[in-house]
């Protein structure tokens, strides 16, 4: 007997139940799609989930905001019932969470990829104008900056002190947890970019201290976590009246919200749908949903729900109902090889 075949018979035995099984695991059955990850994902998935729903063959599935660190935890942690059968993941996943579902018998994974994202700096709608650098940026937020040739403590308050030509206005953004795949690519794209040309951090000479430098953010209130709810932050910049407030957070968030929030531009490049789909905007990731194989045809609906999200109703860049609610989707060549690949059901192999 094959692994994929035990794997699968673990699974059915434990959701669908034997005619021995005692009456405890039969009540663990679950006839419920249970998704956890990004919330920058979240949206769409959710869009899928209730287009999906809608049909009437299977329950709606249920869709949890966790970020992409937590859910790939949480994904990662076993198969059963008792474990989520998708994860969404405004990032790939890394070799060190697919090791850990090695482990821990996710040893068949199926990756979705199901667009691009860009990660925007946002403001309330009238807000001052003024542009951004990936370099003024990082020594907004960075926990330490160069000063007179060393590095200390980060002093900025007001961004006219990072440069002149900003206004002076005080240095107020909410951004995303150490959770959430948005924080692993906003440093990626953006912390890590900025500090690259920084003389002082160029000299420093061991490899770990240098990343350390350039990806530490500061903790004197300046930068605040706000949590995997994305709305929420809309919310708090929509309400400020200062217009000095910054929210990060993805694309589709401002691009849903354009009647009470604005994006910044970053490097000279507006955050607009072309500019992100066509590679120019300078802070654009990947988003991903995974798969379990084992769960596969155990859970009811899972075939027909990669389905859904895979199809051109979904997916089509001028009609799909994803594509209207900001998802920046692939180009239609990669996305018939990569719906190809998934309905298959592909195995991912190790990052």
């Amino acid at each position: 007997m094959s692994h994929r075949t035990v794997v699968a018979a673990i699974v059915a035995s434990a959701v669908l139940g034997l005619a021995a099984a005692p009456t405890e695991v039969m009540a663990q059955a679950r006839d419920q799609i249970r998704i956890v990850g990004s919330s920058t994902v979240f949206p769409f998935t959710t869009a899928v989930a209730e287009q999906f729903g809608r049909a009437g063959r299977f329950r709606t599935p249920v869709v949890e905001s966790t970020g992409t660190g937590g859910g790939m935890r949480l994904f990662c942690a076993g198969i059963g019932p008792a474990h989520p059968d998708f994860t969404n993941a405004s990032r790939r996943m890394t070799a060190a969470e697919f090791d850990t579902c090695q482990r821990n018998g996710v040893t068949e994974i199926i990756e979705m990829p199901v667009g691009f994202d860009g990660i925007v700096i946002a403001v309330r709608k009238g807000s001052p104008k003024f542009d951004l650098t990936r370099e003024q940026i990082w020594k907004a937020l960075a926990r330490q900056v160069p000063v007179n040739g060393q590095l200390v403590n980060n002093p900025y308050q007001r961004w006219n002190e990072i440069d002149p030509s900003l206004p002076n206005a005080p240095i107020e953004i909410i951004g995303p947890p150490p959770t959430s795949g948005t924080r692993d690519s906003f440093v990626e794209l953006v912390l890590d970019v900025g500090c690259r040309n920084v003389p002082e951090i160029r000299a420093i000479q061991d490899n770990r201290a240098r990343q350390q430098a350039c990806q530490a953010i500061r903790e004197d209130g300046k930068f605040v976590e706000g949590g995997e709810n994305d709305n929420l932050i809309v919310q708090r910049l929509a309400a400020d009246r200062t217009g000095t407030l910054m929210g990060v957070f993805g694309f589709s968030y401002l691009d849903q919200n354009t009647d009470r929030i604005e994006g910044k531009t970053v490097d000279g490049v507006e955050p607009t749908y072309e500019n992100i789909a066509s590679g120019k905007y300078p802070v654009s990731r990947s988003m991903f949903v995974y798969a379990k194989r084992a769960h596969i045809d155990v859970i009811p609906g899972m075939r027909e729900f990669i389905a859904e999200y895979m199809s051109d109703r979904a997916m089509n860049a001028e009609t799909g109902y994803l594509a209207q609610r900001g998802l920046i989707v692939h180009p239609a060549a990669n996305r018939a090889r990569f719906r190809e690949e998934v309905m298959n059901l592909r195995l991912m192999t190790r990052p």
